[in-house]
């Protein structure tokens, strides 16, 4: 341990001391989402099962609520809901990692933790950070006892990628299969085209280039925090990537790989995974019943609105619940809470006709089977319209007061929706329409007590949570 681990150890639990009160007196600090004890959380890093429990690793700013310089936070739990944070695992405290411990990913093996993640290190002087100045190293921080770190080292630098990138390489994703190790980390091209490395390993240690996924015509100039997968033998490359056309800032999805990602193959059309306000850098693991379950930010990079009720109580951000993931018949992913919520809804369901206005607690879990047009309408100022005749859903905030900046987002629909399922906390809304095939997830932030529902075009089963 070096002097500044010695220091920031201090530190950060006496920052969240002092602000434990604070943060604890947020009307709108959420109930079953996992969230920064103070200050600032963005992606969600290292997500795994070890010893019994769920692991999840977030970038943490617990000095500054706008960001700062980024560690790994740390939480455990034993049903996805309700998390238990414990010390702060990767500081900001080597040379090849002291402007930020950036985003990565946990491979268990043999009761051991591995942690790959990017070490952000920014130069000084005249640079653009972009094409020089900047080194996003690929480190590895390992744990014997998952709590504690035994090592830390650089395994990869700018050097060690191929040529033709700028220093924008960064968020490594490993996994085993068949016998070797993989890694897959976003890139960002000389000529702004974003792509994925697909590196290899025999040891975790040393690590060669054999592949890039990309698309054949750009794509955005920077794919952020590659996910590859396998669902029903079907391949799948989740990506957010940086600079497309889309309604957010940035962007966040999924391909379909046809071929071998390690070799010869080709990328489908781009599916979005989230239509809402708040959503980014998913990552997904595999737990001991074999789920594939994925968890986001629900939050979004330099976004025009934000999160200012909470900011004034010292923290900003949250994850999404934890979502399995299943592909549908058609190949399209679906996403829905995992099941554990369900063991969460209180004993009493509220039915409501069509139209009928109801007071409620904001965490709760509505679920309906609608049969043509409907208006969900929450908190008398957050509105989702669903339109039958060109399947189109639209999230909209009619109370600015609701929305700090939020305003409009759209979504068309594969199919007629025949499913909607709302499940609400304190300050966020996650819509799942037609089984998961389409989301919705976003903040808001109602005014302390009870919240109104009605729900008009069809009949709701409300609960608690």
């Amino acid at each position: 341990m070096n002097a500044l681990q010695r220091d920031l150890k201090k530190l950060v639990p006496l920052v969240e001391s002092l602000g434990k009160e604070t943060v604890a007196a947020d009307p709108h600090r959420q109930r079953f989402h996992l969230q920064p004890p103070v200050g600032w959380l963005n992606d969600p890093n290292g997500l795994c099962v070890y010893g019994g429990q769920y692991h999840a690793f977030f970038q943490y700013g617990p000095f500054d609520v706008n960001g700062g310089v980024k560690h790994w936070g740390h939480a455990v739990s034993t049903d996805l809901l309700h998390w238990e944070q414990l010390p702060v695992m990767l500081y900001p405290d080597e040379p090849f990692d002291c402007h930020g411990a950036y985003s990565g990913s946990a491979l268990v093996e043999d009761g051991t933790m591995y942690l790959y993640y990017t070490g952000n290190v920014k130069h000084p002087g005249n640079f653009d950070y972009i094409k020089e100045g900047r080194g996003h190293n690929v480190c590895l921080a390992i744990s014997k006892d998952g709590v504690t770190l035994d090592s830390k080292q650089c395994l990869l630098t700018n050097r060690d990628y191929p040529a033709g990138l700028t220093c924008h390489v960064r968020d490594p994703k490993v996994f085993a299969y068949e016998g070797r190790y993989y890694m897959v980390l976003g890139a960002r091209t000389l000529e702004d085209k974003g792509e994925v490395l697909v590196l290899e390993s025999t040891d975790k240690l040393r690590w060669t280039h054999i592949n890039t996924l990309t698309t054949p015509e750009p794509f955005g100039y920077m794919w952020e925090c590659p996910d590859l997968f396998c669902l029903d033998g079907q391949w799948y490359l989740a990506v957010s990537p940086q600079g497309i056309d889309c309604q957010n800032v940035y962007g966040c999805g999924w391909f379909a790989i046809h071929g071998d990602w390690r070799g010869d193959c080709t990328l489908s059309e781009f599916h979005e995974l989230d239509a809402g306000f708040d959503y980014y850098a998913p990552q997904s693991f595999v737990d001991g019943n074999g789920r594939r379950i994925q968890i986001g930010w629900m939050g979004m990079p330099d976004a025009d609105y934000g999160n200012a009720p909470t900011v004034a109580y010292g923290w900003q951000h949250c994850f999404t619940v934890p979502r399995v993931l299943t592909a549908g018949p058609d190949g399209t992913l679906l996403q829905n809470p995992v099941p554990e919520l369900d063991a969460q809804r209180s004993a009493a369901a509220l039915h409501a006709a069509s139209g009928e206005e109801v007071f409620l607690a904001p965490r709760f879990d509505l679920t309906a089977a609608p049969a043509g047009d409907f208006c969900l309408t929450v908190a008398q100022g957050v509105q989702l319209v669903y339109t039958e005749q060109d399947c189109t859903c639209t999230l909209r905030f009619t109370d600015p007061a609701l929305a700090d900046g939020r305003t409009v987002r759209r979504a068309r629909l594969a199919a007629p929706c025949r499913s909607l399922r709302v499940v609400g906390d304190n300050s966020s809304l996650e819509i799942f329409l037609n089984g998961g095939a389409t989301v919705f997830s976003t903040r808001y932030y109602p005014a302390p007590g009870d919240v109104s529902v009605k729900l008009t075009g069809a009949a709701c089963e409300l609960c608690n949570l």
